[in-house]
């Protein structure tokens, strides 16, 4: 029997860390002397690459830059946590959904934005860390869109597109997952309006974790 995985992205999934994001990135910017973007204009790349989520917030540099930028980001970032102020809590019910999913059967997995250690960090600060067999980030894959995290989460877990559902907060995940093969699920409650969502060809997009719960159970719902 096929194995079913369920993959969640990370910021504006799992977590709400649209603060550190937002902070880091204006410091990022404000270290370099260039003005900062706006809160919804740094969310609305939350999930790409930090290469490719620089191009699109200041696409009049080049590449070099984009990664210059980058380096500046992770290091803005690092100060946050030295300073004990990332703020990355969980979205009301997420805890309880991951430990009800594995208790079930399902394996577990993320594809994130994040780096690895973020990624680790993260979750083992929330004690959820050990539900999850496939862990799939930036480090290590080509930006979302790209399904290679999602194609690598299913080998990893052997599971097959039609036994597994990717579930993120914005048209990236969504993308990724129909390039998979997989259903996409949609959160309300990320970094992405839910139109956007539903536009971007989710089969269904969840208000909250209870409804989330019946849409994972649920493999032949449509929008």
């Amino acid at each position: 029997m096929t194995n079913r995985l369920a993959v969640f992205d990370c910021d504006g999934t799992l977590v709400d860390s649209q603060h550190s994001i937002c902070t880091a990135m204006i410091r990022a910017f404000e270290g370099e002397r260039l003005a900062a973007p706006d809160r919804a204009t740094i969310l609305s790349v939350v999930g790409l690459s930090l290469p490719l989520a620089m191009a699109r917030l200041l696409p009049e540099a080049g590449a070099d830059y984009h990664e210059h930028l980058s380096e500046s980001y992770k290091l803005a970032f690092q100060q946050l946590r030295r300073e004990n102020a990332v703020s990355e809590p969980l979205y009301p019910g997420i805890a309880d959904l991951i430990r009800e999913l594995d208790a079930d059967g399902w394996l577990l997995g993320v594809a994130t934005g994040k780096s690895d250690r973020g990624l680790r960090l993260c979750l083992t600060h929330h004690g959820i860390h050990a539900h999850f067999v496939t862990l799939q980030t930036a480090d290590r894959h080509p930006s979302k869109p790209h399904p290679s995290m999602l194609l690598t989460a299913m080998a990893e877990a052997g599971a097959v597109p039609e036994t597994t559902v990717m579930i993120g907060d914005t048209s990236f995940d969504i993308d990724m997952a129909l390039t998979a093969g997989t259903r996409a699920l949609g959160v309300g409650w990320g970094y992405h309006p839910p139109q956007d969502l539903i536009a971007a060809g989710a089969h269904s997009v969840a208000m909250d974790s209870a409804e989330l719960r019946g849409h994972i159970h649920a493999p032949g719902i449509t929008r």
